[in-house]
């Protein structure tokens, strides 16, 4: 269901989508504007990589497609498909405790290194449908 062929576009609903795990070659995206904002994606089986205005937002191991992908003070959420289950590491405040929900069921709280970074896995090899994500900021 990848369906992301620019690589990075904005929808409808002024979310962002980007990645496509099923190119066999890695490609890049630079200069993408979205409120203001200026995007880069780097994506293909391996890995999947955001960057807004040159700071780290999203990368996945493997590569992965990311669909409706919004950001906010509070937190994030996107919806998240792949060929295997992945490990996504968000860019968030650092030093801070989020509520994580995977399917809309909530795995417990993870506080952030020094760094801003959340590592979380996703079961997405497995699923028929793009699997939900949330975190929200306690």
């Amino acid at each position: 269901m990848s369906g992301i062929t620019e690589l990075i576009c904005t929808q409808e609903d002024g979310t962002l989508s980007f990645g496509n795990y099923e190119l066999a070659e890695k490609s890049k995206k630079y200069d993408y504007e979205h409120d203001g904002d200026l995007y880069k994606v780097k994506t293909f089986a391996d890995i999947t990589r955001l960057e807004r205005n040159g700071l780290f937002v999203y990368e996945s191991v493997p590569g992965t497609t990311v669909h409706n992908f919004h950001a906010t003070g509070n937190g994030v959420s996107f919806e998240v498909e792949g060929r295997k289950d992945a490990q996504i590491i968000l860019g968030m405040e650092e030093d801070a405790e989020y509520k994580v929900y995977i399917q809309d069921v909530n795995i417990g709280v993870v506080k952030t290194s020094m760094g801003g970074k959340l590592v979380l896995s996703v079961e997405t090899g497995a699923a028929t449908d793009p699997v939900p994500v949330k975190v929200v900021k306690l």
